[in-house]
């Protein structure tokens, strides 16, 4: 897929958001339109695939006018090949949602669970709870048909407010008409340099991998037996075999705001990218009006795979992990080469439960 990230405005203030340091302190930016034609045009001309993403590190849908002026001419360059796929926090109007609705082939929505743990981890830059809102607009995008390139579905992230909560939320979003919902753990903020250098950030962060797994293996148990799918991001490679773990290690491009092409969502803006600047392999220039690539980190993004990874080259699940979310990963290390350690031990636990044989992804995850 391309990525298309469309502005850093957000109307919500998310507890634990990943990049709210790093939008905070940039001017209000949106992706240039010329970019993204420039963008679909290069995607479309290297790549058999059709199917576009848009995403943060804003709110996409605060920039609505840009985001059905790149699905318009998408389809003038793509016809009836092109899919769309929108991650969202679901608080639009009524207008918005009705495009959606008929414009947007994948749509998740992020959603924390029942109002209560909604409106404390994704309140509005108000302050108010965003739940009403974001409940209202998921009604209405359930009702739509579910077929192999269409769906919708709730993304939920993880935290000490709901990890004992995933039945109960599972509960919740079938009561909307929700099937299909993916969960993330939390993970630490990006920020101007690793996790593993800051003590503050250390001893602040804390998050209970062997219970995240306890309850989540109850609740997931409990929504197959209740037609839901209810996937985690730790498992995302359960269904397959492959020492890569994402889009990132491929990799296929994210546009920035600031003109640049990412290979991984946690990494918004291409200027100054710090200790994630491995993950920024382009960058658009607007004299030759074309992008220019930076060969050396495509081939390192490649390059990165259990098979060479010193920490993960002998585990049991490595070909049903991939290393591990490559984001996450350099942010929380300092390197990409690296494993989140945090996560193995759940990892391995979770795939001694369930195994590939219970996986068949219907979408893919978000």
């Amino acid at each position: 897929m391309a990525s298309f990230f469309l502005t850093t405005k957000c109307n919500l203030r998310c507890v634990y958001c990943y990049n709210c340091e790093e939008r905070m302190s940039t001017n209000e930016q949106y992706l240039p339109f010329n970019i993204a034609k420039a963008g679909i045009d290069y995607f479309f001309d290297t790549n058999t695939s059709r199917h576009i993403r848009f995403y943060g590190p804003g709110e996409p849908t605060q920039a609505f006018s840009l985001l059905k002026d790149i699905v318009e001419y998408a389809k003038t360059k793509g016809g009836d090949k092109v899919t769309v796929e929108l991650q969202s926090n679901g608080a639009f109007n009524e207008k918005i949602c009705d495009y959606i609705y008929n414009n947007v082939n994948i749509v998740w929505i992020s959603m924390d669970g029942t109002p209560e743990i909604q409106n404390y981890n994704r309140p509005f830059v108000s302050g108010i709870g965003s739940s009403t809102v974001v409940e209202r607009n998921v009604k209405r995008l359930a009702k739509r048909s579910v077929d192999a390139v269409n769906g919708v579905g709730i993304r939920v992230t993880i935290t000490n407010e709901n990890i004992n909560r995933q039945i109960k939320m599972i509960d919740y979003f079938s009561s909307l008409g929700i099937k299909f919902i993916w969960n993330d753990p939390v993970f630490p903020e990006v920020e101007d340099y690793p996790f593993c250098d800051d003590e503050k950030r250390k001893n602040s962060f804390n998050f209970n991998y062997d219970l995240y797994v306890d309850k989540y293996l109850e609740a997931y148990e409990y929504a197959k037996k209740n037609g839901v799918f209810y996937g985690s991001f730790l498992t995302i490679n359960f269904d397959g075999e492959s020492h890569y773990h994402c889009r990132a290690c491929t990799p296929v491009p994210h546009f920035t705001t600031d003109g640049f092409i990412s290979a991984c969502d946690l990494v918004t803006f291409g200027a100054a990218p710090k200790h994630m600047d491995c993950f920024v392999y382009g960058k658009w220039n607007d004299n030759e009006k074309k992008f220019i690539f930076n060969n050396e980190k495509i081939q390192k993004l490649r390059e990165r795979s259990t098979d060479n990874m010193e920490n993960c080259c002998k585990c049991e699940v490595a070909s049903h992990c991939g290393g591990y979310c490559l984001g996450e990963v350099a942010n929380e290390t300092g390197s990409y080469m690296k494993n989140k350690s945090s996560v193995c031990h759940a990892i391995r636990r979770l795939f001694k439960e369930l195994g590939p044989a219970e996986f068949s992804y219907p979408f893919l995850h978000p």
